[in-house]
């Protein structure tokens, strides 16, 4: 679990304690604007939710439950962002059938899939700009991810299948970005993060290998770490030609220098694209064992618990 820091260091967090009030005014309710309607709770293991937000907007969430009705923990696992704009609006919620879904289900957890604003059918304003790359604020638009990303885990730990704390949150590219992010706030119902080729800016004008203002993403991981307070997990594959092995290890030890704590695994070639390890086809034999140790070395440090 995370250990929380200071009200003082918390504070030097201003952009947080608008989270914290929004997340406090989120509701969930069964998603049926898709035309398909869903099945009771009980009935259904693949059901769709909205999380209604303070602001009005919504986030779209894909749940999958293991095959059990007991409460089990949650795994919250977080998209990236395409660098077409044109896709955003095209982009598909999770599916419960996908590798990265069944690994997890597998191991008694609930996956959920949000779809942050701005994406697909969530629609509404995408809150998570990092502005012109000449002026790139990757800090506040990690923030924004972060937002949706707390809103969806305040709102999916009510669901009485549901464990009410001890949360993973995994994320891939823009949506692992979000995820470091959200370690530098308080999350008293996470207790793991995960983050899977996490950043923003890469294949600048869709070239790989070419990233908007890189030692910003080092500039922002150094303010998320001075007030992180979960240990992590990072991965990058060796091949990933949006965040390469220069740019993942900048932004790791401007982290952990800055006082955050994360485990860094760097894989070697995946398939032609190491950006795609987490959700690529037989990624999960790759990224799967590294989770199961750095999951469990996390559970033997605060001690025994249940099942997932």
């Amino acid at each position: 679990m995370n250990h929380p820091r200071s009200s003082a260091s918390f504070l030097l967090n201003v952009p947080w304690l608008a989270l914290c009030v929004l997340a406090s005014q989120v509701s969930i309710a069964a998603d049926t604007a898709a035309g398909t309607s869903r099945a009771p709770v009980s009935e259904s293991r693949d059901q769709s939710f909205a999380v209604r937000m303070g602001n009005g907007s919504r986030i779209l969430v894909r749940v999958c439950r293991p095959a059990t009705d007991t409460p089990a923990r949650l795994v919250v696992i977080n998209h990236g962002s395409p660098p077409d704009p044109a896709a955003r609006p095209k982009m598909q919620i999770g599916r419960c059938d996908e590798e990265a879904a069944q690994w997890f289900l597998t191991r008694g957890y609930v996956v959920a899939f949000p779809l942050r604003r701005g994406y697909g059918a969530s629609g509404g304003e995408w809150a998570e700009t990092y502005g012109g790359c000449e002026h790139a604020d990757y800090f506040h638009a990690g923030l924004e991810t972060a937002r949706d990303i707390d809103a969806a885990v305040q709102a999916l730990t009510t669901l009485p299948f549901v464990k009410p704390d001890d949360v993973v949150v995994v994320g891939q590219s823009a949506g692992g970005w979000g995820t470091i992010a959200y370690d530098s706030a308080p999350h008293p119902r996470v207790s793991a993060f995960i983050v899977m080729a996490g950043g923003r800016g890469g294949h600048l004008h869709d070239h790989p290998n070419e990233n908007c203002q890189p030692e910003r993403l080092a500039e922002a991981t150094a303010r998320y770490g001075a007030t992180a307070t979960t240990p992590m997990l990072w991965v990058y594959a060796l091949n990933d030609t949006f965040f390469s092995p220069k740019i993942a290890q900048a932004m790791y030890k401007s982290f952990t220098s800055a006082g955050g704590q994360a485990d860094f695994h760097q894989p070697g070639r995946f398939d032609d694209e190491g950006h795609r390890l987490f959700f690529g086809p037989g990624g999960s034999a790759i990224w799967g064992s590294v989770v199961e140790r750095y999951l469990a070395g996390l559970s033997s440090a605060s001690g025994p618990r249940g099942s997932p």
